[in-house]
């Protein structure tokens, strides 16, 4: 599969995992006790896990540095703003993070923090996502040479299987599958 293909289909399970938050986000509102502690767990290992970890270190770590090779300038454009929506998200999992730990050591008062944050964070995403299709994986098949290209899938091969090992793919679309019947069919 060609890099940015793999890159659009990892925005597939995100979008998914985004619809599911803000089911969680209706039920948190309406109720705590509405709301299994283990699948906003579930979700927030996802979004450190594969968004982070796997799925940022891919653009960060292999296709960036390969487009500002190719002469993408790093200081504006896409590259900048994936760059800076990539550290933006980090500060919405962590605040969803912190308030959760809060919220399961019994501080019901930050709810309304988990909820805020994850508004932020599935506004940010749906508008990241919507430009990376759409602008800087474009631009990356327009100025990456097929040799380039072959290697940054051997790249994403080899940072998967380092970054979250064997079958923990798979794992999170099970995971990804069972959370979609129950919040979303």
């Amino acid at each position: 599969m060609k890099p940015m293909d793999e890159l659009r289909m990892e925005h597939e399970a995100v979008r998914l995992t985004l619809k599911i938050l803000e089911k969680l986000c209706l039920k948190l509102e309406q109720s705590q006790a509405a709301v299994d502690p283990a699948h906003v767990d579930q979700l927030l290992e996802f979004y450190v896990v594969f968004v982070d970890k796997c799925h940022h270190g891919k653009e960060e770590d292999l296709l960036i540095p390969a487009m500002i090779e190719a002469g993408v300038p790093k200081d504006k454009g896409a590259i900048k703003f994936t760059l800076l929506e990539h550290i933006e998200g980090r500060g919405y999992i962590k605040g969803m993070s912190e308030a959760f730990d809060k919220l399961k050591n019994g501080d019901r008062q930050v709810s309304a923090k988990i909820v805020e944050n994850a508004k932020n964070y599935i506004a940010l995403l749906i508008r990241h996502i919507d430009k990376e299709d759409n602008i800087l994986f474009p631009l990356a098949d327009k100025v990456l040479s097929q040799a380039k290209q072959n290697e940054l899938e051997e790249g994403f091969e080899k940072l998967e299987v380092e970054r979250i090992g064997l079958g923990k793919h798979e794992e999170f679309h099970k995971l990804l599958h069972q959370l979609k019947e129950i919040y979303l069919d």
